[in-house]
Order: structure tokens, then C-alpha cells, then sequence
């Protein structure tokens, strides 16, 4: 079956600092995959490279087997949607105007009472219809988060890529975006890629786990095969002990008792 989004041998560089290398990884429709890795492992930079903002000094990213080079932008976004780890203010338009700007890719003059009913879904899943006409510069962060989200999924692409999603929501609301998602990657089909700095989240959540330590890929695959003490002292340096008595293993810190000494 080919995967819905495809990573093969990717690098990139800025200028002479070479920032990723070697990166492999598909996406199935239905999986949810997870960006681990400490500050400045590469995940947004991977993330951004996949989406074509950046463009990489060696290898491919494909969609449904098309090289997304060879695709134009319009093309890329119907198929992919992106989420930017700063929500930023838009101080001009309402949460409803920023929702529809997601349906851009399919607008033409108009909009439509099917663009409108697509916004207005959203709205309900993110908990956002409440705040439809606040102007976004009035929310919180996490408020302005969970608005970018639901732009997304109006998109109605078959992949998603969210940089640290969850970084400004309370403990609530990352659980309810992440439930949307996992739900919509299974009911619609999606292939959904989040960088996330919680890794009991993701364990939690996530079908498989990505990884990243100086820009290479450390591990992949299931998180109880990811998420193994070995790992968190390598490539985080702290010292944890997994659990595996739930249905997702977690980690706990142990603590050292000295001010930066994990291990």
C-alpha cells in the first residue's frame, strides 16, 4: 500500500551548518506519527522541509507517490495542511475569517454555504464556536492555537503537519486536540504528522514515534518499542523510569536532588 506521505533520505543544511541527515519515514492514511526529540533536534526544520518551505539538500518527499517538488503549490495544498508552531495574532480578523482561509485552496469568488458549514464543524470539534467572531488578536495563546488547528482541517487535505500543536494549551485542551486528531486520522483517512515535546502525549496518542537526536534519526517505530529508559538517557540525558502498566507506556523523571544533573 503506498503511504500517504513518504521521507527518503532526506538532508538539509543552513549554509555550511548541516541540520538533518539521512531522514526516512512513510506516513500510512489512519497513523498519526510523532516528532520527538530534545530543543534543536530538527523537528521543526523537518517539518518545514516536508512541507516545502525549506528545500532540502538530498532527497524526497512524496505524496501518494508524487514528488512534491514536481507539484504545484496549489496542488500541495489541497493535499497537505500545515499548522506553525507560533499562532501569531491576526489582529484584523475574526476566528471564523481565519477558519476560512483554510478553504482557500478551494474557493473561487465566493464562499459557499458547504465552505461555511465545513468552518462551522470545525469550530464545534476545536470547542471555538463560542469565540466565531472574537478578533484572534483578543485570545489567549492556547485560544490561538486551537483556531490554526481547526484552519486545518477546513483544508481538507489527506495529510496534516503540526509543529508543537499543544505547547500553549492546558492539559485539557491538548487532550481534546489530540482526540480530534487521532479521531480524524482514523475515521477520514488522514496521515497526521505532530512534533510534540510531551512524550507521554505522544506515547499516548500516537500510532508510531520519529525520534530525532542532532538531526538523525535515533529510533522509529511503535512507542513501547520508542519510549525505553536507554532513550531518554541518550538522547534527552535524563534519567526516567518507563512504566507499562496502562494502556501506552509513560515516563517518570527521577530525580537527581542537583540543579542539571539528570543522569
Amino acid at each position: 500500500m503506498t503511504s500517504r506521505l513518504s521521507v527518503e533520505d532526506l538532508s538539509f543544511a543552513y549554509r555550511d551548518r548541516e541540520v538533518l541527515r539521512g531522514i526516512t519515514f512513510p506516513v500510512a492514511a489512519g497513523e498519526v506519527l510523532g516528532l520527538v526529540g530534545p530543543n534543536g533536534c530538527g523537528k521543526t526544520t523537518l517539518i518545514r522541509c516536508v512541507d516545502g518551505m525549506l528545500t532540502p539538500r538530498g532527497g524526497r518527499v512524496l505524496l501518494s507517490g508524487r514528488e512534491i517538488r514536481t507539484m504545484h503549490r496549489r496542488e500541495v495544498a489541497r493535499a497537505m495542511a500545515y499548522v506553525p508552531q507560533s499562532a501569531g495574532n491576526h489582529t484584523s480578523s475574526t476566528v471564523f475569517e481565519t477558519v476560512l482561509m483554510g478553504r482557500r485552496p478551494y474557493l473561487n469568488w465566493t464562499v459557499s454555504p458547504e465552505d461555511e458549514e465545513k468552518v462551522a464543524e470545525a469550530l464545534d470539534l476545536l470547542d471555538l464556536r463560542g469565540l466565531a467572531l472574537r478578533q484572534v488578536g483578543q485570545l489567549s495563546g492556547g485560544e490561538r492555537q486551537r483556531v490554526m488547528i481547526a484552519r486545518a482541517l477546513v483544508q481538507e487535505t489527506g495529510v496534516i503537519l503540526l509543529d508543537e500543536p499543544t505547547s500553549n494549551l492546558d492539559v485539557c485542551h491538548q487532550m481534546a486536540a489530540m482526540e480530534v486528531l487521532s479521531g480524524l486520522a482514523e475515521e477520514r483517512g488522514l496521515a497526521v504528522v505532530i512534533a510534540l515535546h510531551d512524550l507521554n502525549l505522544a506515547a499516548t496518542y500516537c500510532h508510531r514515534l520519529l525520534v530525532l537526536s542532532a538531526g538523525s534519526v535515533y529510533g522509529y517505530g511503535a512507542p513501547e518499542e520508542v519510549l525505553t529508559e536507554e532513550m531518554l538517557r541518550t538522547v534527552y540525558g535524563i534519567k526516567a523510569v518507563v512504566k507499562r502498566d496502562l494502556s501506552a507506556p509513560y515516563m517518570v523523571p527521577v530525580r537527581s536532588g542537583r540543579l542539571g544533573e539528570g543522569v
